[in-house]
Parts: structure tokens; C-alpha cells; sequence
């Protein structure tokens, strides 16, 4: 019994320092300085459980045809591309903490997890949720698409760019005929 008061009373203490540290505002929330590497440990431990726990029920569709991945890629461009960079172009700078590369993050999460991070966002990065204005069926282009990413070169990304911008055109064009 002796160990449960204690344990309870260490807690209460813990969590009273915890409280006076945050209501001193001494920990600088500025975008321009980063974190401790012990918190940007922490916010990445809590950010993937959480994900891997939220993801783990969801069905991952057939994620193959040509057809999906290039929808992907548009909702890419347009969505993803600004803030995370794509092969041969630079991501945004000034984000606290920095958008991932997208390659790189593709290659870790699985495409249940990389789909509810697309839909619900993450907190406290600048990852916004997609879910309230794309379908499940558009983030699961998009989804599709970043499984390919790692395989795009610069030259690939440039050679779909071109295809859009020809694809927008021609449409374009029989819509003024």
C-alpha cells in the first residue's frame, strides 16, 4: 500500500513540475528555433505510434494501375510538391520541423499509415488534413503515387510535368472548339 502512495504522490509531483515548466514559459515555441534533439525524438516516437496505431484497421486497395498513380501525381503537384519537394525540386523552407522528403518517408510508412496521415493530418508540423475536401479514392491516388516516388528521377518527375501541361492544353484547346 506503502508503494501506491508513493507511486501516486511521485506522479503528482511530476506532474506539477511539468505544469510549472510549461506555465513559465521558458520553453521558446519559436518556428525558428528548433527543438532538442530529446524532443524531436519525442514528438517522432509519439507521432509514429500514434499513426501505426490509428492506421492499423484500415484496407489497403490494389495500388498499382498506371491510371491511379498518375491521378497521384496531379493531386501531388498541386498538394504535396510546395512544402515536401519532389525529384529535383527543393522543399519549403521555414516549416518547424521540416516537411520530410517524401521518397525517403515513402520507403518507411506503409500505405495505410502514409493514407491517414494524408486524411488527418499531424499536429503541430504544418501537415494539414485533405480528408474534409479529397475522397478517400483521391487520397488513395495520392497514396499510390508515393509508393512510386522513390523510384522517380528528376528527369522522370519533369517528363510527367510535361505530360500534364500537354494534357491541360489539349483539353483546352477542344473546349474552344
Amino acid at each position: 500500500m506503502k508503494f501506491i502512495v508513493n507511486l501516486i504522490f511521485l506522479l503528482i509531483v511530476i506532474g506539477l513540475i511539468g505544469y510549472g515548466f510549461a506555465y513559465s514559459g521558458i520553453y521558446n515555441f519559436s518556428a525558428t528555433v528548433p527543438h532538442s534533439e530529446f524532443m524531436k525524438e519525442m514528438f517522432k516516437f509519439a507521432m509514429k505510434r500514434s499513426v501505426e496505431r490509428h492506421a492499423k484497421d484500415i484496407v489497403v486497395p490494389d495500388l498499382s494501375e498506371q491510371d491511379e498513380i498518375e491521378k497521384g501525381f496531379v493531386h501531388y503537384k498541386d498538394m504535396c510538391a510546395g512544402c515536401h519537394g519532389a525529384p529535383g525540386v527543393e522543399g519549403a523552407e521555414g516549416f518547424n520541423p521540416s516537411p520530410p522528403d517524401l521518397a525517403e518517408k515513402a520507403e518507411v510508412w506503409g500505405p495505410a499509415e502514409l493514407f491517414w496521415i494524408i486524411k488527418n493530418g499531424i499536429k503541430m508540423t504544418g501537415m494539414p488534413s485533405f480528408g474534409h475536401d479529397h475522397s478517400d479514392e483521391e487520397i488513395w491516388d495520392i497514396v499510390a503515387f508515393l509508393k512510386k516516388l522513390p523510384e522517380i528521377t528528376p528527369k522522370d518527375y519533369k517528363g510527367m510535368e510535361a505530360k500534364l501541361k500537354e494534357h491541360v492544353h489539349e483539353h483546352n484547346n477542344s473546349q474552344e472548339h
